[in-house]
């Protein structure tokens, strides 16, 4: 029969074990209380007179030393001794267990096979402290959630994801077929993989199509068949990623600098009001609502987002902007007065 330790010999170990994880290598060391500092903002409820019997106790199983010269008395590990403490700390479990998600998607399978156990050590670790620890309980009470419509993720075979990883990582190009959604058909490409970008639900391989030198994204769902070759990736040294997103490539279309202007309702100018469009926004109030100036790229997601606040805001600059947001309005109001149509509801 095989004993566990009870929840109160569970937190205390794992107090002790983050306890000597704080200690520095070399004198003057650090203090009773700002180990009892770190320890509080750790979530663990504990005494001055605790910790100093901690370090007491633990002195006689690991070589510390206390600097005894001096006020106020410092706590360090041994000169030319070599201690290598296994696992992970508290902040480090809670930081693992919230990022673990985002992760997933980015990593390549060798590396997270790496991470994998230090994934399930947080989950333990956190687990058997949520009793008595409230910071270990903070996973169960905050979450990153999708401000989008809640839809569900494709599948992604995970050979495919596997194979254009290995690709950008090895910076070599890949012969593949690709379904577009757009044009319905599928297509053989020859790729150059500069980069994987996660959207939303959605994994980009950001890429250029040999020969061309135009940069587009692929999502990684529509892959119906991936070749890593041999051959070098072309383009990876003038690519730069950050530089690539900052453009607000993938909001979609041609990322064109625009001035826009608009009329929006008062209601939806407290909202807007709160998250700036630009840098350069500026709300001008008038007697039936507010007039927004803005410098703002003109892709798709700025569209979108225009017809999805429907009356509450009019475009009027620029003019090819209010045309285009106006046709599609017209379209679908027809398409919804319409009876005899087959979009009619029965």
């Amino acid at each position: 029969m095989i004993l566990l330790p009870s929840a109160k010999t569970h937190s205390a170990l794992s107090r002790q074990w983050e306890l000597l994880q704080h200690l520095p290598k070399r004198a003057p060391g650090i203090t009773v209380s700002e180990l009892l500092s770190r320890l509080v903002s750790a979530g663990y409820s504990i005494s001055r007179r605790s910790v100093e019997r901690d370090l007491r106790d633990l002195s006689v199983v690991f070589p510390l030393q206390c600097n005894n010269g001096g006020t106020p008395f410092g706590w360090y590990w041994k000169p030319g001794v070599s201690v290598e403490l296994q696992g992970i700390t508290l902040a480090e479990a809670v930081s693992l267990t919230l990022v673990e998600d985002a992760v997933r998607p980015l990593l390549p399978g060798s590396m997270l096979s790496v991470l994998e156990p230090r994934f399930e050590h947080a989950r333990q670790k956190l687990k058997g402290l949520e009793d008595g620890n409230p910071t270990a309980r903070w996973p169960d009470k905050v979450a990153s959630v999708r401000p989008d419509f809640n839809l569900h993720a494709p599948q992604i075979l995970a050979e495919t994801l596997e194979a254009l990883q290995h690709a950008v990582i090895s910076e070599q190009q890949v012969h593949c077929h690709y379904y577009s959604a757009h044009t319905n058909k599928i297509s053989e490409l020859t790729l150059n993989p500069l980069a994987i970008v996660q959207r939303g639900l959605i994994t980009y391989l950001i890429a250029t199509a040999a020969p061309y030198t135009d940069v587009r994204q692929f999502a990684v769902h529509r892959f119906r068949e991936v070749t890593v070759l041999d051959t070098q990736c072309q383009g990876v040294a003038s690519f730069e990623l950050h530089t690539y997103l900052a453009s607000d490539a993938l909001q979609f279309g041609n990322p064109e600098k625009i001035l826009f202007k608009a009329w929006v309702s008062e209601h939806q100018a407290r909202l807007i009001r709160e998250t700036p469009l630009s840098a350069d926004m500026v709300l001008q109030a008038l007697p039936d609502g507010f007039q927004i100036q803005a410098t703002v790229s003109n892709t798709w997601q700025l569209h979108w987002w225009i017809l999805s606040l429907g009356a509450s805001l009019v475009v009027h600059e620029p003019a090819a902007l209010r045309q285009q947001v106006g046709d599609t309005l017209r379209l679908a109001a027809a398409a919804y007065g319409s009876e005899s149509s087959s979009k009619s509801s029965d």
